[in-house]
């Protein structure tokens, strides 16, 4: 279902990159863990976290210790609220990228979904020159399905109809 609070767009958007290379299982098992690691997913606290914070974080067995993925979630979460301050909210920044509303696929067997379109090689472009890390084209693609802006759910899913009303 498509999502429009920022510290829910915020909470996917670091979750996606720490999955990078990893299950998605991993991380759902480890959800609780990164909303204590990181402040509740606020892009405000997190965007001050500082190198001292880093070790503590590199230390927690409760999240996935790569320096690489904590320091971008740190560096996101600055560039999350200068976007918040440049277009009002992540939000409107972000379902810019889909005029707005869910985009409607009609995919009938999961082998036909996409793991990168050229909306989400645009939007990785794009966050990528605003300085975020972590936001390669295929991480951008399953963002824009968790966040709901791209309806894959299979036709034969209940939930395509639910999203499919979403306008």
């Amino acid at each position: 279902m498509p999502i429009h609070d920022d510290q829910r767009l915020f909470e996917f958007l670091l979750l996606e990159g720490a999955q990078a290379g990893l299950s998605w299982w991993t991380i759902l098992q480890k959800r609780e863990n990164y909303r204590a690691a990181f402040a509740q997913f606020d892009p405000q606290r997190v965007s001050r976290f500082t190198k001292s914070k880093i070790v503590k974080l590199l230390e927690n067995s409760g999240i996935v210790r790569n320096r690489l993925k904590i320091e971008s979630a740190i560096t996101n979460a600055r560039q999350f609220v200068k976007v918040q301050s440049d277009f009002g909210s992540f939000d409107q920044y972000l379902w810019a990228f889909a005029d707005g509303k869910p985009i409607q696929n009609r995919w009938r067997d999961t082998s036909h979904v996409p793991a990168v379109t050229e909306l989400a090689e645009s939007l990785s472009r794009d966050l990528k020159k605003r300085g975020f890390k972590f936001v390669g084209p295929t991480i951008c693609y399953a963002y824009m399905q968790a966040v709901g802006m791209v309806n894959d759910h299979l036709v034969s899913c209940f939930r395509h109809c639910e999203v499919a009303k979403i306008r």
